[in-house]
């Protein structure tokens, strides 16, 4: 499935689009979190998102690159439903390093009213 434009998105299983369009990266590790439920929101929600995605790709490259790799790749989401998005990429050592984990996300003031 290709997503072309921000109307598509409508109704879509944004944590699923958000998968598929990463898959480009190779990820060994791919984590997709909705934490739209920890913020002011209505139910349901899908604008709030945490990403842990571990790939060689990454080996050589500042962080910063690392994300604007992956903001490039959801230009789509991040124009339209997605409002925030909370970004953990790796090399494999760095999350070997890490005891494959990444961090909590904080609780959101007024989350989940």
């Amino acid at each position: 499935m290709t997503i072309s434009s921000v109307d598509t998105l409508e109704g879509a299983d944004i944590a699923a689009l958000i998968e598929q369009k990463l898959a480009v990266f190779e990820p060994q590790w791919l984590s997709i979190e909705n934490e739209s439920h920890k913020h002011h929101v209505p139910p349901n929600s899908q604008t709030h998102f945490k990403v842990t995605l571990v790939s060689e790709q990454f080996e050589g490259m500042m962080p910063v690159k690392r994300h604007q790799q992956i903001y490039a790749a959801l230009s789509d989401e991040l124009a339209g439903p997605v409002h925030a998005l909370a970004l953990h990429l790796y090399t494999p050592e760095q999350w070997e390093t890490r005891g494959n984990a990444r961090p909590d996300s904080p609780n959101c003031r007024g989350g989940g009213v």
